[in-house]
């Protein structure tokens, strides 16, 4: 039954849908709401669960061409490696340094480390971005974003 990539990606994200599914329908409801919170991510799981199936169904033909091009190079192994380690350093400190701090912190390192040699450019998109992000969701939308370290 599970010869084939499709066929096994395909049953690991089923699962995966399944289980985001659940934790999905966990989520609480709010009367006198038209579209509740919960909308988006039922929506999600279910599209999900949808394409899965619709893996597992699909004909795989395995050839060598096909083998070859999944084949992933050390040096993008590494890089890839090196990313989420960035991203999980991101992670644990986000709500201790707060949401400009650790984001500029992320976008310089993480474009650094990926190759991109002008700092200059690196250090200007990495601190206007954040703080651009960061003024629209707590001044116009008004959603909380962890402020960590920073007075504002």
């Amino acid at each position: 039954m599970l010869q084939g990539v499709n066929r096994k990606i395909g049953l690991i994200l089923a699962i995966l849908s399944i289980g985001y599914l659940y934790m999905s329908y966990q989520l609480p409801t709010y009367s006198y709401i038209p579209v509740d919170a919960d909308a988006v991510p039922k929506t999600l799981g279910w599209v999900l669960l949808v394409l899965s199936v619709a893996l597992i169904f699909s004909k795989d033909n395995d050839s060598e061409e096909q083998k070859a091009k999944r084949r992933i190079p050390k040096t993008d192994v590494k890089a890839l490696l090196g990313v989420v380690a960035l991203l999980l350093i991101y992670i644990m400190l986000f709500e201790t340094l707060g949401f400009i701090i650790m984001t500029v912190l992320f976008v310089y390192f993480c474009s650094w480390f990926l190759g991109y040699k002008s700092h200059i450019v690196n250090a200007i998109v990495s601190i206007v971005f954040p703080v651009a992000i960061y003024s629209i969701f707590v001044f116009m939308l008004q959603i909380k974003l962890p402020q960590g370290i920073l007075p504002f």
